[in-house]
């Protein structure tokens, strides 16, 4: 996959880029876990929901946040990594000017800046959430979430604990006008380390079913 590099407020940005030809074609971007920890847009987990979105005909952009890699600038402590994912989403939309819509799926810490996101950006129609570290991050941005998806995470997880995760998906379930699905792998740990073929498992099961609803 040819890596694309793209301007943030802290300078390029480094990405992996996978363009469908239907110009129609729903985009999605991908935000890896928290730089501070090792993550990267090469994380497995990242990598694999890269390839599954591309299976599903999305046009595909996963990027390195500040700091990690080829991307330049410092470790923001979230501000700066929210301002790159518009920035990567700013640079898909560009390049797809006919897509009917996006979506975003963040992992841990870039679920976090995921659902921030989708906040500030209306156009986003379908999210996934992987292990959002509820635990950790304030979520209560989410008064109320714009958009339906599915929250997914691991029964074992100890870094961001199944019962606040719950809370969570509680809260959300709650609101009216949009649906919210939660999966949980049982026996996985929060980087599903032997559990990764079940995620992307779950992930292409709740993407078949948008589909089928006429949301790719």
């Amino acid at each position: 996959m040819p890596e694309i590099i793209f301007s943030g407020s802290a300078g390029r940005l480094e990405g992996r880029y996978h363009h469908n030809p239907d110009p129609e074609s729903k985009l999605v971007i991908i935000l890896h876990p928290h730089p501070e920890f090792g993550g990267t847009m090469n994380n497995p987990i990242v990598y694999h929901s890269f390839y599954k979105f591309i299976e599903k005909k999305f046009s595909v952009l996963r990027f390195n946040f500040r700091g990690v890699g080829k991307s330049q600038g410092t470790f923001d402590s979230g501000l700066g990594e929210l301002s790159d994912a518009a920035a990567a989403l700013d640079w898909a939309q560009a390049r797809n000017p006919d897509s009917m819509g996006c979506w975003v799926l963040g992992f841990s810490f870039g679920s976090w800046i995921a659902m921030q996101l989708l906040m500030r950006r209306p156009e986003i129609e379908g999210f996934i959430s992987i292990s959002p570290p509820a635990n950790i991050y304030d979520f209560s941005f989410l008064a109320p979430c714009p958009s339906s998806g599915l929250i997914i995470n691991g029964s074992q997880d100890i870094v961001a604990p199944k019962l606040d995760i719950q809370k969570l998906v509680e809260k959300l379930k709650k609101q009216k006008g949009i649906e919210v699905e939660h999966k949980i792998i049982q026996g996985a740990n929060h980087y599903f380390d032997q559990k990764i073929d079940d995620l992307i498992a779950g992930i292409e099961a709740y993407l078949d079913y948008r589909i089928s609803l006429g949301v790719k």
